[in-house]
């Protein structure tokens, strides 16, 4: 009888780590995990200019698990696209003519290159484009004597993802998907991956100019 109850117990243990693991993920938990992968990248991207925002945290990174493997891989694959375009990723409110004193210019001006980016579709490089925007609007405000505007990037980037990505995301099962990007080793892959990073710049590129074209 005891062994008929462990193995009932040990059954039921089973099912719900299995169904954890294969369930859809939720718009919050979506959004939160995004905000999270978008403080990491902009940490990074802080680090390396060398200036600090806040208190120093342990990165995802480091603290390992899925949501670290999926940083890690953003911020492999958002130095690839930056060392494409180097010129593109670096002084992004100059770029747009905006200052970054002010919380709603760079909210909606944030919004607007992402709307204009994922216009026709969404992809995992259209995706790591938008963390190095993010990344580099970060550096601009830090600069500028306004790390505040650090914590509007990061809402903007959940509150984006939330409206336009979350569908996309659920029909790949999360953020794990983009572990995908880095498993193939055929160079043939790679040659794929940099065409389409080389094509995510172009739309980048032509973000900039639909905003600064709007009317205001």
């Amino acid at each position: 009888m005891r062994d008929m109850e462990m193995l009932r117990r040990s059954s039921v243990f089973a099912a719900e780590a299995m169904d954890v693991f294969n369930r859809t993920p939720t718009d919050k938990e979506l959004v939160s995990q995004a905000k999270a992968l978008c403080k990491d990248y902009i940490h990074s991207r802080l680090n390396r200019a060398g200036i600090g925002w806040s208190k120093p945290e342990q990165s995802l990174s480091v603290a390992g698990g899925m949501l670290g493997e999926v940083s890690s891989i953003l911020l492999w694959l958002g130095d690839e696209l930056e060392y494409l375009r180097p010129t593109v990723y670096r002084n992004v409110a100059r770029q747009l003519n905006i200052t970054v004193t002010s919380e709603n210019v760079v909210s909606d001006a944030f919004l607007a290159v992402a709307d204009e980016i994922f216009s026709t579709g969404v992809t995992w490089g259209k995706v790591v484009s938008l963390y190095a925007v993010a990344g580099a609007l970060a550096v601009d405000c830090v600069r500028h004597g306004h790390p505040a505007m650090v914590h509007t990037i990061v809402d903007c980037f959940g509150e984006f993802v939330r409206k336009s990505l979350s569908p996309w995301l659920k029909k790949r099962g999360g953020w794990e998907d983009i572990t995908k990007c880095v498993v193939n080793s055929d160079p043939r892959f790679w040659s794929h991956w940099l065409v389409s990073a080389a094509y995510t710049c172009g739309h980048y590129l032509k973000a900039v100019v639909f905003y600064l074209l709007r009317e205001r």
